[in-house]
């Protein structure tokens, strides 16, 4: 089985693919979805660690669990397979998000930006019916939220995106037709130019989750 080109496939190097799993790690599904998860976790955060040294998906939460890894499992409650995307170099990161039950891999392109890292999830996802898209470092986004996307996305809505008091927010949904555009992202823009030619379908969610980020260690203490 060859990656396509740019990407490494890292869950069968890290840990066999049929590796078992204690029960209590597996999280327990609130809804199937037919879609795939895409979890961005390639970006650099400067601002949380401007030397760089550390990834600031690995740092704690309050309750001891490892940022990225909450964000995994969260939508992993709703959708059956999620494809993370990491940077070269990323392997503690990569391990981690393993360990939570995703689908882990490199990206060469990555360090172009959102708009590229989100390409390189869909190329590892080609035959998807469907993406939820998140982001590693937004770990406090309810489970009712997810599954609202995923069941809107999975009823037929082209784009899906969740809005709190008027501001769109994480995770947002693409239907198949959307493959090619997705698949020729690149820089830093992400999806925005989707979101602006096309029709949105809004969740509106009492949810601040949706557009609370983890940015710097102030963040993590008070997510």
């Amino acid at each position: 089985m060859h990656a396509p080109c740019g990407l490494t496939l890292a869950r069968c190097v890290i840990a066999p693919h049929n590796r078992r799993i204690p029960l209590f790690m597996v999280p327990v599904m609130a809804y199937a979805s037919l879609a795939t998860g895409v979890l961005l976790a390639a970006g650099y955060g400067s601002r949380f660690d401007p030397s760089g040294i550390h990834n600031k998906l690995l740092a704690r939460l309050p309750d001891g669990m490892p940022l990225a890894h909450e964000s995994a499992q969260r939508l992993l409650q709703v959708v059956t397979r999620v494809v993370a995307i990491v940077r070269p170099g990323s392997e503690l990161l990569a391990r981690e998000l393993n360990d939570a039950g995703c689908d882990v891999m490199f990206a060469a392109d990555a360090e172009r930006g959102m708009g590229a890292t989100l390409a390189a999830g869909i190329h590892a996802s080609a035959d998807a019916e469907g993406w939820i898209v998140a982001l590693a470092d937004m770990p406090r986004i309810a489970l009712p939220t997810i599954e609202a996307v995923a069941r809107t996305l999975d009823e037929g809505a082209s784009i899906v995106a969740p809005f709190y008091q008027g501001q769109r927010g994480h995770p947002v949904g693409f239907g198949v037709e959307h493959r090619d555009a997705l698949l020729s992202l690149d820089g830093d823009t992400g999806a925005r130019a989707l979101f602006a030619s096309h029709r949105v379908t809004r969740i509106d969610v009492d949810d601040p989750g949706i557009i609370r980020d983890v940015d710097t260690p102030d963040d993590l203490r008070h997510v």
